[in-house]
């Protein structure tokens, strides 16, 4: 019985992807260990950088966490003087994040390590941008596929 071509672990995009994953989180946890982040942390700041105040629940979407993995996350990082959760004066349900200025303070570290990433991944920087688009392409493909078979 001859074994499935398709099967093979070397075919597997699952795989590559995860291993490739592995490698560029792994580049990542040294240097924002360093300035006292999480990936998870490095992420949220990335998001409250870039966007000023933002509400929980566009985090979450932004991010793609649940909230149940994302209120603890805030509330380690509020604890540790990074950000500011506050309920929206004019609906209580909405709980409104934004970076204080201790969070601020790391943009410029933060900064350094991603181009450190940058140059440490042997890829130019258009292939370094097609790369990306190409993954946010897959993923958007698989999100609406998971949709769609709903």
């Amino acid at each position: 019985m001859s074994y499935p071509e398709n099967l093979r672990l070397e075919h597997q995009l699952c795989v590559a992807l995860y291993k490739a994953s592995r490698a560029v989180n792994g580049r990542y946890r040294p240097m924002l260990e360093e300035i006292g982040l999480t990936y998870s942390q490095y992420t949220v700041l990335l998001v409250l950088w870039e966007q000023g105040e933002v509400s929980m629940k566009d985090m979450a979407e932004d991010l793609h966490l649940d909230s149940g993995t994302l209120s603890p996350l805030l509330k380690r990082m509020e604890a540790n003087g990074h950000l500011v959760r506050t309920r929206s004066t004019s609906d209580e349900r909405v709980v409104n994040v934004h970076a204080t200025d201790a969070g601020h303070a790391l943009r410029d570290q933060a900064a350094a390590i991603q181009s450190e990433v940058e140059r440490t991944t042997g890829l130019n920087t258009s292939e370094l941008v097609d790369l990306r688009n190409q993954l946010n392409s897959l993923t958007d493909h698989m999100r609406n596929q998971a949709v769609a078979s709903v």
